[in-house]
């Protein structure tokens, strides 16, 4: 997803080059975790959940990862449980990656597909329609 160029920090700057890495290089382990179901809890294992972005603080101390069930449904279900697994997930995560610290690891929904949706209706009312059409 190209959305993680667009993201800014708490202070409104750009993420930096190393924070853009170290977050993909995150979101590409979670997501090899959890397809590979290697957490113990099997209510999270029966989920099946897309990693969207992974962004990082500007300390790499901290990463928030932005999580969605397939098909959008039990999110919250699906929220609570990679909360409640945080600890054994960031341990997975550290494992499996590059990293020399453990980030502690925030899971937050991702609201991507929900505003790609509400944009994509917009398009298509036809007031919307008649002003792009001119």
């Amino acid at each position: 997803m190209q959305r993680m160029a667009k993201q800014s920090n708490r202070d409104g700057k750009a993420p930096t080059q190393r924070m853009l890495k170290v977050g993909e290089q995150i979101r590409r382990t979670l997501s090899a975790v959890l397809q590979r179901g290697e957490v113990h809890d099997p209510d999270l294992n029966r989920l099946m959940i897309t990693v969207g972005e992974v962004r990082m603080s500007p300390d790499l101390r901290v990463a928030t990862a932005y999580i969605l069930p397939l098909g959008g449904k039990n999110k919250e279900e699906a929220l609570d449980a990679m909360r409640r697994n945080r600890h054994e997930i960031r341990h997975l995560v550290v494992k499996g990656g590059s990293q020399k610290f453990a980030p502690e690891i925030r899971f937050e929904i991702d609201g991507t597909f929900d505003q790609m949706d509400a944009t994509r209706a917009m398009l298509e009312n036809d007031h919307v329609r008649r002003d792009l059409d001119e």
